[in-house]
């Protein structure tokens, strides 16, 4: 649900919009994209089409600590997920263990923070991925998924969707999940959702 839509009536709008254009019995799941404009109104629409049966499942996506536990608890339908920025240089210890209070799935929505950081090159990484005769890549996965993330990986190239599949036939141990923790900056590596500019920006985008 793009921010532009927000609102309980341009949102029900828009659930009905992508049921014709897409033409299935239900979707799968239905996020708010943005923690901005009336996402309470947008997110009413939401639990009425999941209680209607159109969408199986409903959640949110950037939502930090302030706004989900806004929301979690002033609404019906607690959110399924909540869609954030977490890579092994910002994990959202905290944040997450908030989501599993409330029973939300903590969903990662770049992984591989877009290469930024210099992140498949991180000596640590690298040698963790080494020991399993795996790529940084699928290490960084890997590591993920043990710490409880959904993962959603996002490339055009086939040989490397191939790749982040293949991260199911192997564990990492104790010493290397605490090195890949150590990690962990807390720091987002594209931007803030409390910064005042990228705020206002939201903003433009929503009118």
């Amino acid at each position: 649900m793009w921010i532009s839509n927000a609102g309980y009536e341009k949102a029900k709008a828009s659930i009905e919009d992508s049921l014709k254009k897409l033409k299935p019995d239900y979707i799968d799941l239905l996020l708010i994209h943005q923690p901005f404009n009336d996402y309470c109104g947008t997110y009413r629409a939401m639990e009425e089409a999941y209680k209607a049966g159109k969408v199986r499942a409903i959640g949110v996506s950037n939502f930090y600590p302030d706004r989900f536990i806004d929301i979690a608890n002033f609404c019906e339908v607690v959110p399924a997920v909540n869609q954030v920025e977490t890579h092994l240089f910002q994990q959202l210890k905290t944040a997450k263990a908030g989501m599993l209070k409330y029973g939300t799935q903590i969903e990662s929505w770049g992984p591989f923070a877009e290469g930024k950081n210099d992140y498949f090159n991180n000596p640590v990484l690298k040698e963790v991925a080494a020991k399993y005769g795996k790529t940084p890549a699928q290490a960084a996965l890997r590591f993920l998924l043990q710490s409880g993330v959904v993962v959603i990986p996002k490339s055009t190239h086939k040989e490397r969707m191939i790749e982040n599949f293949n991260v199911f036939d192997f564990e990492l141990d104790t010493e290397d999940m605490v090195k890949l923790e150590s990690l962990d900056t807390a720091q987002s590596l594209f931007f803030s959702h409390y910064d005042p500019q990228t705020v206002e920006w939201f903003m433009t985008v929503a009118k």
